[in-house]
């Protein structure tokens, strides 16, 4: 199995990691992308949410062929014949098929999986999932988790991880901060518990957590060692982030909303108006225009009609003469102050 290029990853995010954002990213410095965490009972008891899924991979993967774009599949579950026939779903559309164990949200904890089996009394249970995947799904097999719960968790860590890779995970990736359902990122990644688990495993391990900046990137690598750095909210606001670019709001909405026109029907009309309004936020949030933008995109029932008032409201509240000429290149990305 060939493992992908896991120097710079797009974080699995919920109803955020579709395949035009994918695309964008990829586009502008990431080598991989994950899907958000999909669910295998779904996949295999919703042909719709099956469908709807499927459709996603296809799109992308046709769309990526211009910059050989590669994506993981994240599922869920605590049983493995589960997990692996909805892998089998969707394992010739992805590069790679990972375990979320690491989800710290309250439908995790009562369904009993991500963040709620990294309890050692759950790691026979997960060793056989992650046995089970490597052994019978075509694509590598890898797994995202957290700290585990114990009083020393960087030991803790590096013992479940090791089953792990003893198991078959091809590379770990770890979001070195606690399960907390009330607040996901409680305190700051505790990246020497990155650095500790990459001198202690065999396979490629990937640090997650402590990136608002390019420099954070750089900062991360240089303090873990990691083989790759995922990066998740933080690119919801600068896709470019790993190009150390800052690109103009509008220009970068932009070019999200064409790739959306080239892959209609894949992302929801509530995921491009959110991608639009993290663009927008990440840099104008202060801007006295910024409530009247939000309350105008929520008025917005379509592409074109978010794409109007990017090119007319929102340039004329940044003081900027209308255009209609914002191709999108990677030239014009470069920010402008506002």
């Amino acid at each position: 199995m060939t493992i992908p290029d896991l120097a710079y990853i797009a974080a699995p995010m919920v109803k955020q990691s579709d395949a035009p954002f994918r695309l964008l990213t990829q586009r502008h410095g990431v080598t991989l992308a994950y899907t958000q965490m999909l669910d295998p009972h779904k996949l295999l008891g919703d042909q719709d949410y099956l469908e709807f899924h499927q459709r996603d991979l296809i799109f992308g993967r046709d769309a990526c062929r211009e910059i050989y774009g590669q994506v993981v599949v994240q599922l869920c579950g605590n049983n493995p014949e589960i997990i692996v026939q909805a892998g089998k779903k969707i394992q010739g559309l992805c590069s790679g098929i990972d375990l979320n164990l690491g989800c710290p949200q309250e439908h995790a904890r009562d369904g009993h999986y991500g963040g709620y089996l990294l309890a050692k009394k759950d790691w026979p249970l997960v060793q056989t999932i992650v046995s089970a995947m490597s052994h019978l799904l075509q694509p590598p097999t890898s797994v995202k988790l957290r700290l585990c719960p114990t009083s020393s968790p960087r030991s803790s860590t590096v013992e479940f991880s090791a089953l792990l890779e003893q198991a078959g995970a091809s590379w770990i990736t770890l979001h070195a901060r606690h399960v907390s359902a009330r607040r996901r990122r409680q305190g700051a990644a505790d990246l020497d518990a990155v650095r500790i688990l990459k001198t202690a495993l065999g396979v490629p391990v990937v640090s997650n957590g402590n990136v608002r900046t390019w420099e954070d990137v750089q900062r991360n690598k240089d303090e873990t060692q990691a083989d790759g750095i995922m990066v998740g909210e933080t690119l919801l606001g600068n896709p470019c982030i790993f190009e150390n670019v800052i690109p103009d709001p509008v220009r970068v909405s932009l070019e999200y909303l064409e790739i959306c026109k080239e892959l209609p029907d894949i992302a929801t009309h509530k995921t491009i108006e959110t991608h639009v309004r993290h663009f927008i936020e990440f840099q104008c949030s202060r801007r006295p225009w910024y409530n009247k933008f939000r309350t105008a995109l929520s008025a917005c029932e379509g592409v074109h009609d978010i794409e109007h008032l990017l090119r007319t409201k929102v340039t004329r509240w940044r003081g900027k003469a209308a255009r209609k000429d914002y191709d999108t290149c990677i030239d014009d990305l470069e920010s402008t102050t506002d």
